[in-house]
């Protein structure tokens, strides 16, 4: 089962994308193609607080991304929980910290269906997921 988009209107000019499965303790982050419309999944970030910051602004000077995409994850029924709240969290920080457009994604069963595809780094490919579910809702 693929995730659902809870996304705002996107400007036309917003055209590469980062996306990240924020985790406690690993970050999966996938870059991507408006036009192209599909995700190719990066290095997975193993850190936590500002080290995974500092690891996050790497990747955007390295991509020079026009906005963001996070995952928010939410229980089956569409209750949320305490990643819920800690993956807005991440979401806010990056808007203040980086100063780019930050939208979400639920991605209650990206994960699983990362590790129901046989990823070697479910956390990209749940990125990956999370992304490529980002583009279809803006079609």
């Amino acid at each position: 089962m693929s995730a659902t988009a809870v996304v705002p209107p996107v400007p036309a000019q917003l055209q590469t994308f980062l996306a990240f499965d924020f985790g406690l303790k690993r970050t999966g982050v996938a870059s991507g193609n408006r036009l192209l419309g599909s995700a190719t999944p990066q290095a997975t970030i193993r850190a936590e607080g500002d080290a995974r910051f500092a690891q996050v602004a790497q990747r955007i000077a390295q991509w020079q991304p026009d906005a963001l995409v996070i995952g928010v994850p939410y229980h089956p029924d569409g209750a949320s929980h305490e990643n819920t709240a800690r993956a807005l969290k991440f979401g806010r920080q990056l808007r203040g910290r980086f100063g780019l457009p930050v939208f979400e994604v639920d991605e209650r069963y990206s994960t699983t269906e990362a590790h129901s595809s046989g990823a070697r780094d479910a956390d990209a490919a749940a990125a990956c997921i999370i992304l490529e579910q980002f583009f279809r809702s803006l079609a």
